[in-house]
């Protein structure tokens, strides 16, 4: 696998990650508030793992196809 294949990859990921996590908040917002801003923060704490993935991948992901 390539960098810009990781790259993307990793990206379709967080938006899947952020708009479940999106619809999950306004499912449960009206009857379980605490459980809605858990969920939120979850979803949010891995999109930040990812993105963080995402800047080491760029700065030391090494293609064996460039050999």
């Amino acid at each position: 696998m390539n960098r810009k294949k990781v790259i993307k990859v990793l990206s379709i990921l967080i938006c899947l990650i952020v708009l479940a996590t999106i619809v999950a908040y306004f499912i449960y917002e009206p009857h379980k508030p605490w459980l809605a801003f858990y969920i939120a923060c979850c979803g949010g704490v891995l999109t930040v793992n990812l993105i963080i993935v995402i800047i080491f991948v760029r700065k030391n992901f090494k293609d064996k196809s460039r050999r």
